[in-house]
């Protein structure tokens, strides 16, 4: 593993048990929601940044890690660890997937849009008429297991703290994050990655120089749905549920807009976009709210603003607050 990435885990190690111990349980529920966009967001700019595919919908990926996580730990004597239910998650996701993938290895540009887009449009229905298994429009409840003894034990040692079951699940969640992304940076710095770009920028070229298209694309769109998977069982385990009400359309496109926002190919930009996803929206709502607006009106100028800054972002700084940021440096040190 190259230097570069493990410094830069280890660091952002340190960064999030400085922060979680030293924030109050809404911020930490706030900063676990960013993890989980921030994993989602991880894989999407791959997908989208370095291999060029589109994707309208991965909010039902999304779902796919949810339910897989809700019905692994719907019974209470489940004797599976948190860790390993949400790599099942992420596995069970990665099929799906696959299938997905491969059903559009052959789709480019509108096409392959399209068909997201109609997955997207289709999964958040599956539990209406899976009912009694996936528990309808209501959903299902997410039980969130007990903490392991020697994990609280450690813990409590370590930081002079009982260690909550909000503060455990973003400890896991930035865990996750860092582990994601580590891979990530990785895979986008190998041969599998440097495949990825050259289908990207000349499909026709890399076909020749003896890329496999199909499967490049199809292994671009896997990682990625691992990714969203992962971040739905964290999301699901968030929220307490897994509901269709929770991935609908406007998920997938709020996750297309970070990755846009934060700049595509970027996983510091798609950090970024995650945390805009998570702190932009209530603080928009808190700020409408003073200014004498209702609690409707104010929480439908969240979105208006949310839109208003992709347009500015868009146009100010095309390659993102990551492309943007290292100009910005770049012109520095060039003056």
């Amino acid at each position: 593993m190259p230097r570069k990435p493990l410094l830069l885990a280890l660091a952002g190690l340190v960064v999030v048990v400085l922060v979680l111990e030293n924030t109050g349980p809404f911020l930490t529920a706030q900063f676990t929601t960013m993890a989980y966009f921030a994993i989602a967001a991880g894989g999407l700019t791959v997908l989208t940044g370095l291999n060029g595919q589109l994707s309208l919908g991965h909010g039902a990926l999304m779902a796919v890690g949810a339910y897989s996580a809700a019905l692994l730990l719907k019974s209470p004597e489940s004797a599976l660890p948190l860790p390993v239910i949400l790599l099942v998650a992420m596995v069970i996701t990665l099929a799906v997937g696959a299938l997905v993938g491969v059903a559009a290895a052959r789709l480019h540009g509108p096409y392959l849009a399209g068909a997201t887009l109609a997955l997207a449009v289709a999964v958040p229905g599956i539990p209406l008429f899976f009912g009694e298994a996936l528990g309808g429009e209501q959903g299902l409840t997410v039980r969130m297991p007990e903490i392991p003894g020697w994990l609280a034990d450690a813990a409590y040692f370590v930081t002079g703290q009982d260690l909550t079951r909000i503060r455990y699940l973003a400890y896991l969640s930035w865990l996750a994050v860092i582990v994601v992304f580590v891979l990530l940076a990785n895979l986008s710095r190998s041969r599998v990655g440097r495949d990825w770009q050259a289908v990207r920028d000349e499909d026709v070229a890399a076909g020749l120089a003896g890329i496999d298209l199909g499967r490049t694309r199809v292994l671009a769109f896997v990682v990625s749905a691992g990714c969203a998977g992962l971040a739905g069982a964290l999301m699901a385990l968030s929220a307490r549920l897994a509901a269709p009400s929770g991935f609908a359309l406007t998920l997938s496109l709020l996750l297309v807009s970070a990755v846009v926002l934060g700049g595509l190919g970027s996983l510091t930009g798609a950090l970024a976009g995650a945390a805009l996803l998570t702190f932009l929206p209530p603080l928009v709502t808190g700020a409408g709210t003073d200014l004498g607006l209702s609690d409707v009106q104010a929480a439908h100028l969240a979105p208006l603003i949310y839109g208003l800054v992709t347009v500015l972002i868009v146009l100010l700084a095309p390659a993102g607050l990551a492309g943007g940021l290292r100009k910005l440096t770049h012109r520095r040190r060039n003056s």
